[in-house]
């Protein structure tokens, strides 16, 4: 691997995640969404794909009206060559101030129009599950 690409793909996806942490922040959904590639998609836990810019931008509203206020990326591995990296991470999400899940992701990313951008973004809770 090209050190200075995966270099350069550490850089640029770790001021990527800090634009959708802003964004997320300002619960501009919208943001959030152009942060993916046209054809990205969401693998989240009990639910289908999510695939595309509006379809992502749906989805993260819908997380943002559900009281979800800030969300914190922490990067653990970032590997990269040509125009695909991806991430493993962990993630914080609160909504007012408290810690309303915490969790793991993994994502991958496609540097697309000149900017690296999320591809296909899947994650799961840490939190053991509910007792029925």
């Amino acid at each position: 691997m090209n050190t200075s690409t995966s270099t350069d793909a550490r850089s640029a996806i770790a001021s990527a995640n800090r634009r959708f942490m802003d964004a997320f922040g300002r619960g501009d959904a919208a943001g959030v969404a152009r942060l993916y590639t046209s054809n990205g998609q969401l693998l989240p836990a009990h639910s289908e794909v999510v695939e595309g810019t509006p379809a992502i931008e749906r989805f993260w509203r819908g997380v943002m009206d559900m009281g979800l206020s800030e969300a914190v990326l922490e990067s653990l591995e970032i590997e990269g060559q040509g125009d695909t990296a991806y991430e493993v991470g962990r993630y914080t999400l609160r909504a007012g101030g408290q810690v309303a899940d915490a969790g793991k992701y993994v994502v991958i990313w496609r540097h697309d129009a000149g900017a690296w951008k999320l591809h296909r973004d899947i994650w799961t809770t840490s939190r053991p599950a509910a007792s029925e």
